[in-house]
């Protein structure tokens, strides 16, 4: 099982990263480190997890973000990486172009 990360998930992750690093030095770094390793756990675990809008969603196990991603035969393809306290219809907006 591979993983591609589209571009959208990539800003998703720089916009999260940019927030943390406001909130303190070095935060955003390992804010990064947590999600990229929640994302290499779908190497095993692609698919178990509950669909919401259409979407597979794995919650962070650290930060309040949640990585959508759908499956295409042997790949795993990562749309978003967002952030769980947004607004629902928000979420759904994001969500509802890809």
């Amino acid at each position: 099982m591979s993983i591609r990360i589209l571009e959208s998930a990539i800003a998703d992750l720089a916009g999260g990263k940019d927030f943390y690093d406001h909130q303190e030095i070095g935060v955003g770094d390992y804010f990064q480190d947590c999600l990229f390793s929640d994302i290499d756990s779908l190497v095993l675990y692609a698919g178990i997890h509950r669909q919401v809008f259409g979407f597979h969603r794995l919650l962070s196990k650290r930060f309040p973000y949640a990585i959508y991603y759908r499956m295409q035969d042997d790949v795993v393809l990562v749309f978003r990486i967002l952030d769980c306290r947004r607004d629902p219809p928000q979420l759904r907006t994001s969500l509802a172009n890809k």
